[in-house]
């Protein structure tokens, strides 16, 4: 007989590790399965700036709050938008009561990891399968061979969820965008002038369908992203593959552009990344079906220009652990409730995010259109 786990989230992502956390501090046990074989198994990505009203809100319910301050920064949220010329368009220093900070999106999974029992979360576990078994309770089936059954099942594992099609039959789209991601190592020293461009907060430069992001991580290096606008299976050249992109490659989409923002790409240390931008529906819902849900990119699956994926991701899972340990014995009313909330949140976010995603790269982006970016 297959073994039985009573809440089974799936993905230790930032979204699935806040769920088991506001569950542990009620006294509520629930395992996290994921796939990669040790929390080390691959970088973490970048800095993430956790907002007052939704990541630091999910900390909060998380009993973290305090930890998280200690080890973010704050202070950090200025804003410098310039055009394709160089010309600052915008530039705003953070207030001095700034309540957004940011932390290595690493030492945030750490934070969430260490605030929970060693064994909550089952590492190499990747799920290939599951099936609802009727009366709220599902199999799932690992990559291993092994199966087990939950009585609430929590799709927490991102864009390419394999418990969404339990709930929809949705599959997210391409956006038409592709990033390609790069780093400058040790800024200051070897990219001098870079560093001066960039400064200590978010870095915009946009024009023609494109764009260059970046943002200074703690250790003095640089995190820049080129926005291209490009077919989903694009292949930048010969003898070059989807795996890297080599910065020449890339520069050939900002000829004209200033030699400084080009120097962004061109003085990269070592190839750059593709990350093709996916997006559900603005609006993405779902009929209540018992026994399972989703958070994160798994029900909101959006562009990432307004910075709110991690930061919803740990929202929802704070609300759905606080909904559950409201209701305890009434884990359908649990997420109803959650899910009220969640779509209308879902969809005003994802709509903002398409709204910048086509005021900065589908447009011109003329000084007028720069100006509105949020910061």
């Amino acid at each position: 007989m297959p073994r039985h786990q009573p809440i089974a989230i799936i993905g230790a992502g930032l979204g699935g590790l806040t769920l088991a956390r506001v569950l542990h501090t009620a006294g509520i046990p629930a395992a996290v399965y994921d796939r990669d074989a040790s929390p080390l198994a691959r970088p973490q990505g970048c800095v993430i700036d956790l907002h007052e009203d939704t990541g630091q809100a999910a900390l909060r319910a998380a009993g973290l709050h305090t930890a998280f301050r200690a080890l973010a920064r704050t202070g950090t949220g200025s804003v410098r938008i310039l055009d394709r010329n160089a010309a600052v368009c915008r530039e705003e220093d953070p207030a001095p009561d700034t309540v957004r900070a940011d932390i290595a999106r690493g030492r945030l999974r750490d934070l969430l990891l260490g605030s929970l029992p060693g064994d909550t979360v089952r590492w190499g576990a990747g799920v290939t399968a599951a099936r609802a078994l009727g009366d709220g309770r599902h199999e799932v089936r690992l990559g291993d061979g092994s199966v087990f059954t939950t009585d609430l099942l929590v799709g927490a594992d991102g864009a390419r969820s394999t418990i969404r099609p339990l709930l929809s039959p949705e599959r997210p789209r391409y956006t038409g965008m592709t990033l390609l991601e790069a780093d400058l190592y040790d800024a200051d020293t070897r990219h001098p002038r870079c560093a001066a461009l960039v400064g200590d907060g978010i870095f915009y430069a946009l024009g023609d369908g494109r764009g260059l992001l970046a943002h200074r991580r703690p250790d003095g290096s640089i995190h820049v992203y080129a926005a291209l606008t490009v077919p989903e299976n694009w292949v930048p050249g010969p003898g070059t593959g989807p795996a890297a992109v080599a910065p020449a490659a890339a520069l050939e989409h900002f000829d004209g552009w200033d030699p400084g923002l080009r120097a962004l790409i061109g003085a990269a240390d070592g190839p750059l990344t593709p990350r093709p931008l996916y997006a559900l529906s603005v609006g993405h819902r779902w009929a209540r079906s018992p026994g399972v849900t989703l958070l994160g990119d798994a029900a909101h699956l959006m562009p990432p220009f307004t910075g709110e994926g991690a930061n919803l991701a740990m929202l929802d899972g704070a609300e759905l652990g606080t909904a559950l340990a409201a209701r305890p014995g009434d884990t359908e009313g649990a997420l109803a409730a959650y899910e009220r909330a969640l779509f209308p949140r879902g969809a005003q976010y994802a709509a903002e995010a398409g709204a910048v995603l086509d005021l900065c790269f589908r447009h011109d982006a003329p000084h007028g259109l720069l100006a509105q970016l949020p910061g």
